[in-house]
């Protein structure tokens, strides 16, 4: 036991909470007996394993369904749909950051906490910090990653609008060309040449790599991809001289997400890492919220629910995202894998709490600590990810951002009720 485990432990047990004058008490005192609660688990294991069964399979159902509909046609779901898992996906991550991860640590190591008020670690306040130190180291590896791949693969890549993998919405004619919403069709260029720096920019810039990630909400005739027939007439009435047939990725029959052309490749790359850090916030959340469920006690009818729509809301905004990477063959496994991984990680840690059901104290000295770390890092990955990579990205930065102010519309709103419906559950959980 640590010496202020060990400081907290003697002066509570001296501590006479029907003796006490507030006035002369010393405060940390008082707040450290007023947060410390005793192990309340009151068994019902029954109800706790099957807790752990139901969350599995929500979480896994919930984030494998995208993954599915983006790689089978006969899962493939209405435009609205989509756009619903990814936005109200988007929502929850944010709320997440705030309600279920930064006010926790405040709680936890916070000023006004009792590892707060405890000698060395009243020097500050803790959980902006790390929150903000997450934030951060995250930017520089996001950044390094997307200034890795622009220097490998100095090319621009074919325009890919997931949308048309996973919606139904219909996709190309038979001569090749892409049909827009107003009926007409057009081609698009895959840009990677063999040539050592970038042929041409011009046009092109506003389809840069990293926004194939953002391109769920672009109208029909910014983001569209042919079926690469080298023959194919241009816009103009003239032939292509280049030969796409290497890297032309192929929505129809959704080569795209499996290719190992230039293009998926370097989309891939520069994708992943951000998508990574995304998962690895949100497996560092799930982890607490599976022990916290193992052991809490009366708490446990009303956390149970609450948990289960919890974790699908934020697997449908995990899986949502995670459709429209472009996985290498060599890689093929790995959707497959980050989805076991989130429906895993919860009942794990679930299975974890009620071996140690009678002797884990969520709120003790060191429990606290551990948590309160956990949960700013994890608040400062979710808030970069939540405001950069999915906010600022799709709705700022975005130059094919949908002009349809229905559909943006609805965009927001899915956005906005993802918000508050993850923000109210943070009344119970």
């Amino acid at each position: 036991m640590s010496s202020s485990a060990a400081d907290t432990a003697s002066a509570s047990e001296a501590f006479n909470p029907h003796l006490v004058d507030l006035d002369t008490a010393d405060p940390r005192t008082v707040v450290c007996y007023l947060n410390a609660s005793p192990n309340d688990y009151d068994g019902r294991v029954g109800l706790r394993i099957s807790a752990l069964f139901v969350i599995m399979a929500t979480s896994s159902l919930t984030t494998l369904f995208p993954v599915l509909a983006a790689r089978i046609p006969r899962l493939r779901i209405p435009r609205y749909v989509y756009l619903f898992a990814r936005y109200f996906g988007a929502g929850v991550i944010i709320a997440t950051a705030f309600i279920h991860l930064l006010d926790p640590a405040y709680e936890e190591i916070g000023p006004a906490s009792c590892v707060g008020m405890t000698k060395g670690w009243d020097a500050y306040s803790w959980p902006p910090a790390i929150a903000m130190t997450s934030v951060m180291l995250i930017f520089l590896l996001d950044f390094g990653a997307e200034w890795y791949v622009e220097q490998k693969y100095e090319c621009d890549q074919a325009d890919i609008s997931i949308e048309k993998v996973i919606t139904t919405f219909p996709a190309h004619t038979t001569d090749g060309a892409t049909s827009t919403d107003d009926g007409n069709t057009s081609e698009s260029h895959d840009d990677c040449h063999d040539s050592p720096r970038k042929q041409s920019t011009i046009g092109h810039d506003a389809h840069s790599s990293h926004q194939f990630l953002h391109s769920g909400d672009q109208d029909d005739q910014d983001a569209q991809v042919s079926a690469a027939h080298p023959t194919a007439p241009s816009p103009t009435g003239t032939h292509s001289s280049h030969d796409h047939s290497k890297d032309t990725i192929d929505i129809e029959s959704h080569a795209f997400l499996t290719g190992d052309s230039p293009a998926s490749e370097r989309i891939f790359r520069e994708q992943i890492a951000a998508f990574l850090i995304l998962e690895f916030g949100v497996l560092f959340h799930s982890v607490i919220i599976g022990l916290n469920l193992g052991v809490v006690g009366e708490e446990f009818s009303t956390l149970y629910p609450v948990v289960v729509f919890h974790q699908a809301f934020e697997g449908l905004g995990i899986g949502a995202r995670l459709s429209s990477i472009p996985f290498p063959k060599r890689l093929g496994w790995m959707p497959w894998a980050l989805c076991l991984a989130y429906g895993l990680t919860t009942p794990i840690a679930l299975a974890i709490g009620l071996g140690m059901a009678t002797t884990y104290e969520s709120t003790g000295f060191t429990a606290s600590i551990v948590s309160g770390i956990l949960d700013s890092i994890s608040a400062g990955i979710l808030l970069y990810t939540g405001l950069v990579e999915l906010l600022a990205r799709d709705f700022l930065f975005n130059p094919n951002r949908t002009r349809d102010i229905t559909r943006v519309l609805f965009m927001l709103a899915c956005m906005f009720t993802g918000c508050f419906v993850m923000a109210l559950l943070g009344k119970w959980a």
